[in-house]
């Protein structure tokens, strides 16, 4: 668990662009949901607030850029209507055959296998163990 401190430390010593997009999920076991998003996708764990089984926040950074949120569903949180394991979100990541590797040793569920795209790129699309549907490809955008 990261404390305040080491947040705040790598955030002045970090040189990356201020994220302003942070998807934001509820888990149900949210400190599950931590150790697979950073054992098997690579997620880098920055921060994570709570105690015992309950997370209050976490922050999740992405290698190549921004990032996501997350914490223990909740009850009269502002988000307590969004069911846990409801969620897209696509990832853009340099090496998609290696990650869909990680994601099949890891145990996530396979959508759809790595193809490559018509309009360019290569991804492949899986379901964490919560049911968040996870894209993964080398297709950055326009």
């Amino acid at each position: 668990m990261t404390n305040m401190a080491e947040t705040t430390q790598h955030n002045e010593s970090s040189s990356r662009a201020k994220t302003t997009v942070w998807p934001t999920l509820s888990y149900r076991d949210a400190r599950a949901a931590i150790r697979f998003l950073v054992d098997v996708f690579g997620f880098n764990e920055i921060a994570v607030y709570g105690e015992g089984d309950v997370v209050e926040h976490a922050q999740l950074d992405w290698p190549g850029g921004g990032g996501l949120m997350l914490g223990s569903v909740r009850e009269g949180s502002a988000l307590s209507d969004l069911p846990p394991g409801v969620g897209s979100i696509y990832i853009v990541t340099d090496d998609v055959d290696d990650l869909y590797r990680r994601a099949v040793e890891g145990g996530a569920q396979i959508v759809r296998e790595p193809r490559d795209e018509d309009y360019g790129g290569r991804d492949f699309l899986c379901r964490d163990p919560e049911g968040v549907y996870w894209s993964f490809g080398s297709y950055a955008g326009e």
